[in-house]
């Protein structure tokens, strides 16, 4: 491959290096949210910005812990992930947020994201559709036991990824709202918990990979809920699903290296 940064030494897109890149990483979509998720690592500091890629590294344990911004979408997350692991990163969790689908999934529950459906383009260039986008399971029951410690509310199942935004909450004004709307009515029957639009790839492209990824969600809203005049609370707090996520690195960290 064609070295873009001319001999720099750091990725071309995030512009990070071996150096200031941890084991560890949490993947938020919003670099906004990359500061806030520092701060509940030890001695943080913003290592890399370049687009929408925000890199912050710091410690948890004595172990090195990166947060890297990904953007929206697929195609972004990917690129993200491909340069991490050249960096040396193993493990990787996404916190973002989500709609609700399931009546149950309320506004400020958390969703864990055992799988996700591969209605998105990013994905299809590293596995046949046939292939699953399934989370690591190790990563997973890291994530619900820190969210039963922290007793948050929380859910476990399948997400739906698109990548239209605007093709999930207005559909009916899309030309093809004959496939979006009976896709959607077919995710519902199936028990789809909520829908998103970056764990398809992320969990594609980790098990090309050969890395490890999971992801915890915020709902911040169901509209499900709220077509059927039933209580529709919107929460944008991000809180829960980052101190879930941080939890889920501790609980990895002390299972992965006793005696380290």
């Amino acid at each position: 491959m064609v070295d873009y940064t001319e001999g720099a030494g750091i990725q071309y897109h995030i512009h990070t290096s071996p150096d200031n890149v941890g084991e560890y990483v949490i993947l938020p979509g919003d670099p906004g949210r990359c500061e806030k998720i520092a701060s509940y690592l030890d001695a943080a500091e913003k290592v890399a910005e370049n687009r929408e890629f925000t890199t912050y590294t710091g410690s948890l344990l004595g172990h090195k812990v990166s947060v890297t911004s990904t953007g929206i979408g697929g195609p972004s997350a990917s690129i993200a992930m491909e340069e991490l692991v050249r960096c040396g990163a193993k493990t990787f969790i996404r916190v973002g947020t989500c709609g609700g689908m399931q009546t149950n999934v309320l506004g400020g529950d958390i969703i864990i994201a055992s799988g996700a459906v591969r209605m998105e383009g990013t994905s299809k260039e590293y596995a046949p559709i046939e292939f699953p986008a399934v989370a690591d399971f190790a990563v997973t029951k890291a994530l619900v036991e820190a969210a039963e410690a922290k007793e948050y509310p929380y859910h476990v199942g399948v997400v739906e990824c698109k990548d239209s935004f605007y093709g999930q909450h207005e559909p009916e004004k899309k030309p093809v709202s004959y496939e979006l709307e009976n896709k959607w009515k077919a995710w519902m029957r199936l028990g789809v918990l909520g829908s998103e639009m970056e764990s398809a790839a992320l969990y594609t492209v980790a098990a090309a990979l050969k890395v490890r990824c999971s992801t915890v969600l915020l709902t911040v809203a169901n509209q499900e809920r709220a077509k059927l005049g039933l209580p529709n609370p919107q929460v944008h707090d991000t809180g829960k699903a980052i101190e879930t996520a941080v939890e889920a690195i501790r609980i990895l960290i002390k299972a992965e290296h006793k005696g380290a």
